[in-house]
């Protein structure tokens, strides 16, 4: 199938919750089409961190590049800001080259700071994020949630005292710039806006939970049979990273470096993991029950049908 010369090609978003298909639907896809597949998975881009993420291998990357995989260090954090600028980047490439952007992955939040835009906030400095450090550890963040209230009641109102991240952010923003958090929002351009293109969604499901479940079971069994342990185990020995970082706080990393640590028994230690896996399919069901109306629903069970009707949709 190709894209008509008239048409104004979309770019396609396939998502859904972890081991529902979504890696081999895309992968079926840049068999038919040509595609730029664009990874949206806050795992995926650590390198070092290959089994526990269910990473495309070295040969399926190579047959199928996924960009914005194996970008950083785990020693690096990488934000949200950074993900919507290095994927808008990608996509404008793709364009350039006549090919059809695709992010793919399961990563909420970014997909939706792509698909809604961020809105322009100002950065913050050092100094200004140690004060406001400072000032919570002498004051507690609750008295620190109360300066917000008097400064920004609007902003403050959807903030949980006990959220330091949120809290801190928007009183960085008010003392780099004198002006309430609230002010700067709405003024985000979505995707379409932003590449003057459409956007099209899918978002690929299962038959049931307990189908889910079964797969998220499987896909532990084969990540713990190729070695997820001994993954870990590299990264912890490396000595300039501890479980506190945002990539080892990823679902597993953190489970199997407490195991390492002796925080968690040897016979806890998959049963733990499969926990933390189905809570990350949890969460990523209620972003997806929320975007139900925006987005095709697709099955996992056979990818090549299910190319099909993604052609169907997107190119009509």
């Amino acid at each position: 199938m190709t894209v008509h010369d008239n048409a104004v090609p979309p770019i396609v978003v396939i998502t859904g919750a972890t081991a529902t298909g979504k890696t081999d639907l895309a992968m079926t896809l840049a068999d038919r089409m040509p595609v730029q597949l664009i990874s949206v998975d806050s795992a995926m881009v650590y390198r070092q961190m290959d089994v526990g993420t269910a990473k495309p291998t070295a040969e399926e990357r190579r047959r199928y590049p996924h960009a914005l995989v194996d970008i950083r260090d785990p020693s690096e954090a990488y934000t949200v800001a950074e993900f919507v600028a290095d994927a808008d980047r990608e996509v404008r490439q793709a364009r350039a080259a006549g090919r059809v952007p695709v992010l793919v992955g399961g990563t909420m939040m970014y997909l939706k700071a792509f698909r809604d835009g961020l809105d322009d906030l100002p950065a913050t400095t050092p100094a200004v994020r140690a004060a406001i450090a400072a000032e919570a550890a002498t004051l507690g963040w609750p008295a620190l949630h109360a300066e917000l209230t008097a400064i920004d009641p609007v902003a403050a109102a959807g903030i949980h005292p006990n959220n330091p991240q949120r809290l801190a952010r928007a009183l960085e923003v008010h003392r780099m710039t004198g002006r309430p958090l609230s002010a700067f929002w709405g003024t985000a351009m979505t995707a379409a806006q932003r590449h003057a293109c459409p956007v099209t969604e899918f978002w690929v499901d299962v038959a049931d939970r307990a189908e889910l479940h079964a797969r998220i079971a499987l896909r532990l069994e084969r990540m713990f049979a190729a070695g997820f342990v001994a993954e870990v185990a590299a990264l912890r020995d490396r000595g300039d990273l501890t479980p506190t970082l945002p990539s080892l706080r990823a679902v597993g990393y953190r489970q199997v470096w407490q195991y390492l640590d002796g925080a968690l028994p040897a016979e806890e230690l998959h049963a733990r993991v499969l926990a933390a896996t189905r809570g990350l399919a949890r969460r990523q069901y209620t972003w997806l029950r929320a975007w139900a109306h925006t987005l095709q629903r697709v099955s996992g069970h056979d990818t090549t049908r299910a190319v099909d009707l993604l052609c169907q949709l997107a190119f009509p």
